[in-house]
C-alpha cells in the first residue's frame, strides 16, 4: 500500500486540494458580486460605496472583480493572479466597512472574522495556483503552452 504523503499520492491530493480551494473561493466570490447585482442591485452598491467615501467607480470595480474572479477562479485561469488580486478588495471591506464591527461576522454590521479568513484562503491559492482540473490545464495539454499562473503543486 502506498504511502498517501510521499510520490505521487502527495502531488495529487494536493492538486485536488488546490482544486477544492479554488472552486470553493469561486463560489464564494461569485455569490458576493451576484449579490451586489441581484438582491442590493448595482445602484444600491453604488449608494453604499457613495456613503463610505468611494466614487461610484468603485462599486462597479467591486462587482466586476467579484464576479469576473469567482468565474475564472471556478474555470480555473490564472488562479494564482486571480486570488491575489481580489486580496485588496478584502482588505477594503475590513478597513471600510467591516473592523470597526468587532470580530464575529454574526455581530451586527458582520464583524471582520470572514473577510479576514477569504484573505487567508487567497493567499493559499495565490500560493497554491489552479491544482487539478483547470482550463489552464486543458489548455496547457490541448495547445502546449499555458497560462503565467499554472504550476504544478508539489
Amino acid at each position: 500500500m502506498q504511502d498517501v504523503y510521499s510520490g505521487y499520492a502527495m502531488n495529487t491530493c494536493a492538486a485536488y486540494g488546490a482544486t477544492a480551494l479554488r472552486i470553493s473561493l469561486g463560489v464564494m466570490y461569485l455569490a458576493h458580486g451576484l449579490l451586489k447585482v441581484l438582491v442590493f442591485t448595482p445602484a444600491g452598491t453604488v449608494q453604499f460605496f457613495e456613503g463610505l467615501g468611494l466614487p461610484a467607480i468603485f462599486a462597479y470595480a467591486a462587482i466586476a472583480a467579484e464576479v469576473g474572479g469567482g468565474l475564472l477562479l471556478i474555470l480555473g485561469l490564472g488562479s494564482r493572479v486571480v486570488a491575489a488580486a481580489l486580496i485588496p478588495l478584502l482588505i477594503g471591506s475590513i478597513v471600510l466597512v467591516h473592523g470597526d464591527k468587532g470580530w464575529l461576522f454574526s455581530n451586527p454590521g458582520g464583524g471582520w472574522e470572514f473577510p479576514a479568513f477569504l484573505i487567508g484562503a487567497s493567499v493559499a491559492q495565490t500560493l497554491l495556483g489552479d491544482g487539478a482540473l483547470s482550463a489552464s490545464s486543458w489548455i496547457k495539454s490541448r495547445f502546449g503552452r499555458a497560462s503565467s499562473t499554472t504550476y504544478s503543486v508539489a
